[in-house]
């Protein structure tokens, strides 16, 4: 089967290649990828920035149909419409597992990270962690899956929005649009700030109905702060971009006794901040790290029942063996979601 993966440390390294299909283990489902969206944590990888077991065969966010099952799993047919959580492996007796926390287990190996991912004709995943589909989902949407559970772990799960909130969003990305748009589901105000490079995107999130953005390099952050909140900044920000910059700038515009929630993956580490804001100003610091089981279940409700239309964020669909230009689209800002679709 076809395969994009990972073959060496560093930059670049990534090749179609034909490797063998996987075959199921008793608690497993082979699952025939339909589409599979790129990830920042992808680029990441195409860049040598976040370490991945190599090699690997890439990409986490996918939907697609069971092709074959282990012969223990039961809750899956031939032919079901599935998605899957990241999460294949984990130690299963830490405190975090026994909370059903799998994204902080220690032992965890995740699809695309530490197992061989979903940019592939076949990917194989847990069936304990795979999704039924609703019939009306449709295809392209149940891609987006995954990103939205992380989205709605951040917002959900890490803290708590309130219709009367003021919340700014860094990162027009996939992800900051995506939790703009979830934020604004809620009633709340909502900003997404961007760089120059992101006026495409930060145009399409006008259009998705995110009324408030901003190019932070070419307009004044404290005067729109200072417009928005009357000078006291914002009740809660969301770094999704994973800019150094941007934390900074999160801890700088958040309110005093704010809370600023980082989801967005840093390309090195340590991040320099100003720890005298977080102290003075007694700013709630919150990590938020990818999904976890609840995560999902919450966004397939929230799918039915907030009526958002997330057609629009998917704005090219490439096939698999047209990745370098996918990735390229991906990275270069002039796409929002990129999917490859492996046939």
């Amino acid at each position: 089967m076809k395969a994009l993966r990972k073959l060496s440390a560093g930059f670049g390294h990534v090749e179609l290649c034909n490797i063998d299909a996987p075959s199921p283990k008793c608690d497993e489902i082979i699952v025939k990828v339909v589409y599979s969206g790129i990830c920042g944590s992808d680029i990441h990888a195409l860049k040598g920035e976040y370490n991945k077991k190599i090699p690997l065969t890439l990409g986490h966010e996918f939907i697609g149909i069971v092709y074959e099952k282990g012969n223990k799993v039961t809750n899956f047919s031939i032919g079901d419409r599935v998605v899957s959580e990241t999460t294949y492996e984990v130690c299963e007796i830490c405190p975090h597992c026994l909370n059903k926390e799998f994204n902080l287990c220690s032992q965890r190996k995740g699809l695309g990270t530490q197992v061989n991912g979903s940019f592939a004709t076949f990917v194989s995943a847990k069936a304990d962690r795979c999704h039924h589909l609703p019939d009306a989902l449709p295809d392209e949407i149940a891609a987006l899956l995954e990103p939205l559970a992380c989205c709605i772990h951040a917002a959900m799960e890490k803290t708590t929005i309130k219709a009367t909130e003021k919340i700014a969003v860094f990162g027009p990305g996939p992800i900051g649009v995506l939790l703009a748009l979830v934020v604004k589901s809620f009633g709340a105000e909502v900003t997404l700030i961007g760089i120059t490079k992101d006026t495409h995107r930060l145009a399409k999130a006008q259009e998705l109905g995110i009324l408030h953005t901003i190019d932070s390099q070419t307009e004044d952050l404290s005067a729109l702060v200072n417009k928005t909140t009357n000078d006291l900044g914002f009740d809660q920000v969301f770094e999704c971009s994973g800019s150094p910059q941007a934390l900074q700038q999160a801890l700088e515009i958040v309110k005093k006794k704010g809370t600023v929630i980082q989801e967005g993956l840093f390309a090195k580490n340590p991040v320099p901040i100003d720890m005298s804001l977080l102290l003075n100003k007694e700013i709630q610091l919150i990590g938020s790290r990818t999904q976890k089981p609840s995560s999902w279940h919450k966004s397939l409700e929230w799918l039915e029942t907030s009526n958002v239309n997330l057609s629009p964020l998917i704005t090219k669909i490439l096939p698999l063996d047209q990745w370098e230009e996918a990735f390229k689209l991906a990275m270069n800002g002039e796409e929002l979601k990129v999917l490859l679709k492996p046939e």
